[in-house]
């Protein structure tokens, strides 16, 4: 339209302009008397009128398809004329945006971090080839025979990708044998295994798994972008002739195993939108040999754990706990203070007369008594009870009146606590309710003989944060517990997210010798939504269980 508009424009300016001229001329040379002749001027003028007029108008058009803006023809703008977006779709789109650059912007980074390492790397390799040699003769070697440690590492890495099951598949003795894998997308991971706080599809929350996916995307874009002269790919050009790119929005599923001794294998596949064909992409992250970080000699035979225990009522379980305690602190262990702390006036003379009891007997004297006239709060009685301590330096153990541990736990608590680096966070193996679980005997079996880690018995408290062990030191300088946290629940998970966020190294594994015991619980009104889910969450786990369970003895089947 416009160059329509440009065209008559300049047709009549020109006509204009020549017919005057043309009048001028034709009065100079008689126009009267030669009539026949000026028609035929005339005639003549239009016609190059119009041919000027046509050549302008295509030299014009050329100019504006040179200088035109490309524009994607498939892509749809939004806010186009006849479709309505609110404010929310704009910011979703934004929001959208912002974490593809933030991730592309995380990803360069780490390849700039990578590049500098592998170049001080090669600087070192370069400046002394001897001391690679010799690597073993300064703290840091190889473990196992000479065939695990190759002098060409390279070649050893290259060697873990043949002992995988990566080009050829392995013979398996049964279907018990097969490594899965787990798949994953841009923004999820769907995965097998789970604890009660996992979910089979989510966002993957930890940074190193996170980081670990976006980087192997970049790491598939960068094989399909820049190929090797040997890849099996074709080259692609574009609807124009230019050179197919791959990004982030063209990956469409990845899948990762791990092989524990040889590395991680991810299949990666990417598609155009507007191409029938898909690329394929195939890495491994080959895990070198063993190398030796440190040796050390731990002494824990003066390590003294002082054992905390809020209480509040519930004297019959605290008898049941005190049998364990004797049986494996006093008996066993013999490094071990017990300090109570005790709410409320009604049951605590039944509490002094078991410790009194267990005292007489056993000629244990090495315990505390803190009576608090209040509401229980098990936050505020175990920061009590680490404060009463006042013999300096000392390892804390915060446990339950539901929890049996064994001599060998309280080993690993020392072990995986030291002041000032580290604290422990075991996983407690939680129980189910006895009288289900043993529905076809009489009576439930006694409870050492209960304490098996089979999946009909019990379940990892994956979610729970109650059972630490940590030196008095770490635990005053880091605050303590939350004492806004009323009641029972939240309170363990405060304190561990403030570990979380300090420089102390968390130590959170399953351990064999921890147990929580199976006792009813009712969920108070007055519980916040953080404390109601720690109730629901294991309560779910176990209904669910009851109700197979029933269907099972429904059929006979138990």
């Amino acid at each position: 339209m416009e160059i329509l508009i440009l065209f008559l424009l300049f047709y009549n300016l020109l006509q204009k302009v020549l017919t005057s001229k043309e009048l001028i001329s034709l009065g100079k040379s008689r126009l009267i008397r030669m009539p026949r002749r000026g028609l035929i001027l005339q005639t003549r003028t239009h016609w190059l009128l119009l041919g000027l007029a046509l050549l302008c108008s295509l030299i014009l058009f050329l100019y504006l398809l040179e200088c035109a803006p490309q524009t994607d023809g498939n892509a749809s703008l939004p806010g186009i004329i006849g479709e309505n977006y609110g404010k929310e779709y704009y910011q979703a789109l934004l929001q959208e945006q912002e974490e593809h650059y933030q991730t592309r912007a995380t990803s360069l980074k780490r390849q700039i971090a990578q590049l500098k390492q592998e170049l001080q790397e090669m600087s070192e390799k370069m400046r002394s080839l001897q001391e690679r040699k010799n690597v073993g003769a300064n703290g840091i070697s190889y473990q196992g025979n000479k065939e695990q440690a190759p002098s060409d590492l390279l070649e050893f890495l290259h060697s873990q990708i043949d002992k995988a099951e990566v080009s050829i598949g392995a013979k398996l003795p049964s279907e018990y044998g097969v490594i899965p894998f787990e798949s994953f997308t841009l923004m999820k991971v769907f995965q097998l295994e789970m604890g009660l706080t996992r979910h089979p599809e989510e966002k993957p929350v930890r940074k190193d798994k996170r980081d670990e996916l976006v980087e192997v995307i970049e790491a598939g874009l960068e094989v399909i972008n820049n190929p090797d002269e040997d890849d099996e790919q074709e080259d692609e050009d574009g609807p124009l002739g230019e050179k197919l790119i791959f990004n982030e929005n063209d990956f469409i599923e990845g899948y990762y195993r791990t092989e524990k001794d040889k590395g991680t294998q991810y299949e990666l596949f990417f598609k155009k939108a507007d191409l029938m064909e898909y690329r394929h992409v195939t890495l491994f992250r080959p895990f070198g040999p063993l190398m030796k970080v440190k040796s050390e000699m731990i002494d824990i035979t003066r390590s003294v754990i002082n054992i905390i225990v809020p209480l509040a009522g519930r004297t019959e379980a605290f008898a049941q706990f005190m049998q364990n305690f004797r049986d494996v602190c006093i008996h066993q262990d013999k490094r071990i203070h017990l300090t109570v702390v005790y709410f409320g006036k009604e049951g605590l003379s039944k509490v002094k007369s078991i410790l009194e009891s267990v005292a007489s007997e056993s000629n244990f004297h090495n315990y505390t008594l803190v009576s608090l006239n209040e509401e229980f709060n098990r936050g505020r009685g175990l920061n009590v009870g680490a404060r009463a301590w006042d013999k300096g330096e000392v390892l804390m153990f915060f446990c339950d009146v539901d929890i049996y541990f064994s001599a060998e736990f309280l080993n690993s608590c020392r072990l995986n606590a030291e002041p000032g680096k580290k604290v422990f966070y075991p996983v407690v193996f939680s129980l189910y309710n006895p009288a289900i679980v043993y529905a076809n005997l009489d009576v439930p079996p006694p409870v050492e003989q209960q304490l098996v880690h089979k999946k009909d018995s019990g379940f990892w408290r994956d979610f729970g944060f109650g059972m630490t062990c940590q030196y008095q030191s770490d635990f005053l300088t880091i605050g303590g517990f939350d004492m806004e946290v009323k009641g029972w629940g939240g309170e363990d998970v405060h304190l561990y997210r403030k570990y979380l966020h300090s420089d102390l190294i968390v130590i959170r594994t399953p351990v064999p010798g921890l147990f929580h015991l199976w006792h009813e619980k009712r969920c108070a009104d007055e519980l916040t939504p953080e404390q109601y889910r720690m109730y629901a969450v294991p309560l779910s786990g176990r209904h669910a269980f009851v109700f197979l369970l029933m269907l099972l003895q429904q059929f006979n089947l138990v």
